[in-house]
């Protein structure tokens, strides 16, 4: 079958389409690409169709259908039975990343075994289970862990303060109990064998593991949390759940969990306000709890300050009991009041306490929800003032209504479509590598299409991405007119842009996301008769995004990659001598004499260099000999100084020591 490609073509100036590497023959290559993509047994199938209608429906061909609906029949089922397929390795980011690691520290595990015993002797190490603090699976374990470790936070002062609570569900508690307690132990076993880092590499050492858990503060915590305090319960029953209190010396684990859910959430400041709601309700349940223990000490309705005595009706039931404890524990955290005063002296100081504690609570409330409601806006607010900034500026220099309005409606886009975010400041932190990692993860798709980073190396590949500048520009925005000076290179991102005319108006070539232009004038190529100027008039149809990469960066990057520089000046002639624009003389001559003279001075900055460095050396020397001779001289001074006897005593000793 013949290859259909549907390109519109438009009427184009030669001269105006040199600049932009997008034209007709791109799109071409490209419609080659994709007609060459078409399965094998597509395209023979396809050949082998019968020329007459007739027999497409019977006979061979009808048979070559119901073959091929039982073939893909049973390719389904195959695929369905072996469940689903890993997914296939993108090679644009193999090539970047390079091979996966391996695990390094089993590997060095198994070198250090092989090395250190001989072929047929010993048997190799059995390997353990090992819990990496890096992985999911310690996230949920830890998930797991804080399930008890909160059951016994909450619930523990509630059975010991609430007798009812305790004895109506006496069995519930057992099993609760000693199923915290089993995680309490299995969390344990956890510890013992969650790897750590050494020189940068997971231990999986059974003995090292242990003995790192061992040497760490947190195990005489968990130590004192297993203790089996429930023995006591054979002399004082069941019902003392204070016993249990040994328990609270794993709350490590929950604020663990904490500060994990917080570093994985997409939602940090929301799970942060949780989290500080979560500590005030829980200081406010023990607070409930420690006051209705306080009045069960001293006597339901001995004063008007305790609990009301049970005998009055509704003040028997459990749930009456908790609830009128909780809101008088929150009246009186809050610093609200409005409660009995207190009538004892026992009481008033137990009320202050309250109130000192209250105060912390109603100052952390408000400093960390102000923060946090700083942080969610911050953003917006940072964005805000540089929006007034410019307006106040504008109407100070009086500028015209329309540009006024074009200013603000770039930045409402940029506020629109989240493009507001500075990602060098955000990315300042990373190293190299995992920057352009990340920048190539967020632009792939727009990366894929440029074709000088599809056939560059991985190391030239992060030296450009690093140095790519993000850009936007408004309708009808001029990227680039023709003789203007070229000083950096453009990769559409997203957006259309058009070749137009010296009017602005008639268009030549529309390109879209993955085109790239103006590297003929930033790349200096020898021989060009438009030299470093624009050849062509760009401008933007919408909104678009563009990467601008600038003659220095782009110069400095290919100077230590002299093959991918040349394959970008091929390119570049190439396109030069399609649109005639390349004076073949000068293109074919020798060295230019500009690059000569650069050589040139280059080698004399080296001789400058190397001529101070010696010149530094011989300092030292001079330096060193004189210090030599001052340290001569000072020894025979000493010498001479020395009388005849010690001289001869000298001369015996170094006779003795031979």
């Amino acid at each position: 079958m013949a290859k259909i490609c549907t390109i519109k073509s438009y009427p184009t100036n030669q001269s105006s389409l040199d600049d932009s590497d997008d034209g007709s023959d791109r799109v071409h290559s490209a419609c080659e690409d994709a007609s060459s993509a078409v399965p094998g047994p597509a395209s023979t199938a396809t050949s082998r169709l019968p020329e007459s209608g007739r027999s497409s429906v019977r006979g061979a061909g009808a048979m070559g259908r119901l073959s091929h609906f039982l073939f893909t029949l049973r390719s389904w089922a195959a695929r369905r039975l072996r469940g689903p397929e890993e997914e296939r390795p993108d090679s644009f980011l193999e090539r970047f990343r390079g091979p996966e690691l391996l695990d390094l520290t089993s590997r060095g595990s198994n070198a250090q075994s092989s090395l250190c015993q001989p072929d047929g002797l010993g048997k190799r190490k059995k390997e353990i289970w090992v819990m990496d603090p890096s992985t999911d699976a310690y996230y949920k374990w830890l998930a797991i862990i804080a399930l008890p470790v909160f059951y016994n936070l909450v619930m523990l002062v509630t059975r010991s303060c609430f007798n009812e609570l305790q004895e109506n569900y006496t069995y519930l508690w057992i099993f609760l109990d000693y199923t915290s307690d089993f995680i309490y132990y299995s969390d344990a076993f956890v510890k013992s064998r969650t790897a750590f880092l050494e020189q940068g590499l997971l231990v999986k050492d059974a003995q090292k593991l242990r003995a790192n858990y061992f040497i760490k503060p947190i195990f005489k915590y968990d130590v004192l949390a297993m203790l089996p305090t429930d023995i006591l319960f054979f002399k004082y029953g069941y019902n003392n759940p204070e016993l249990r209190f040994n328990r609270l010396f794993k709350m490590s684990r929950l604020l663990e969990f904490f500060e994990r859910t917080e570093t994985r959430t997409s939602f940090p400041n929301v799970f942060r306000i949780s989290n500080l709601v979560l500590y005030i309700l829980i200081i406010i349940h023990w607070n409930g709890c420690l006051f209705f223990a306080i009045s069960k000490t001293l006597g339901f309705g001995s004063d008007t300050w305790v609990y009301p005595n049970s005998s009055r009706p509704g003040f028997e039931r459990l749930a009456r009991k908790y609830i009128y404890c909780l809101y008088w524990s929150t009246l009186t955290l809050t610093c609200i009041g409005e409660v009995p005063p207190p009538v004892s002296d026992f009481e008033y100081l137990f009320v202050v306490g309250d109130f000192l504690v209250g105060v912390l609570i109603f100052a952390s409330i408000v400093g960390n929800v102000g923060a946090m409601v700083l942080n969610m806006n911050a953003s917006r607010t940072d964005f805000q003032t540089k929006v007034d900034a410019i307006k106040q500026y504008m109407q100070s220099r009086q500028v015209s209504k329309e540009l006024e309005a074009r200013v603000i409606k770039w930045f409402d886009y940029l506020w629109t479509e989240n493009k507001t975010c500075d990602e060098k400041a955000v990315l300042k932190h990373l190293p190299d590598k995992l920057k352009a990692e990340i920048a190539i993860n967020v632009h792939l798709d727009t990366l894929k299409k440029v074709r000088i980073f599809q056939d560059c190396e991985a190391a030239l590949l992060i030296e450009l991405v690093l140095k790519l500048q993000p850009q936007v520009f408004s309708p009808g925005d001029y990227i680039c007119k023709k003789g203007d000076i070229g000083r950096e290179m453009y990769i559409i991102q997203d957006g259309k842009l058009a070749v137009v005319a010296d009017d602005g108006i008639t268009q030549f070539v529309v390109l879209g996301e993955g085109a790239y232009f103006g590297e003929i004038s930033i790349l200096g190529i020898k021989g060009s008769k438009a030299g470093n100027r624009r050849t062509a008039n760009i401008r933007s149809v919408g909104y678009s995004d563009l990467f601008a990469l600038s003659k220095d960066d782009l110069m400095e990057s290919l100077t230590e990659y002299p093959d991918a520089k040349k394959a970008l000046e091929e390119k570049g002639k190439a396109i030069l001598m399609k649109d005639n624009l390349i004076d073949e003389a000068i293109a074919n001559a020798g060295a230019d004499p500009l690059e000569l003279f650069d050589r040139i001075v280059n080698l004399q900055n080296s001789v400058d260099a190397t001529t101070v460095k010696f010149a530094r050396l011989m300092a030292e020397q001079v330096s060193t000999q004189n210090k030599i001779r001052e340290r001569v001289k000072s020894m025979e001074a000493k010498v001479k100084s020395l009388s005849k006897d010690e001289k001869e005593e000298v001369v015996e000793d170094k006779t003795d020591k031979k």
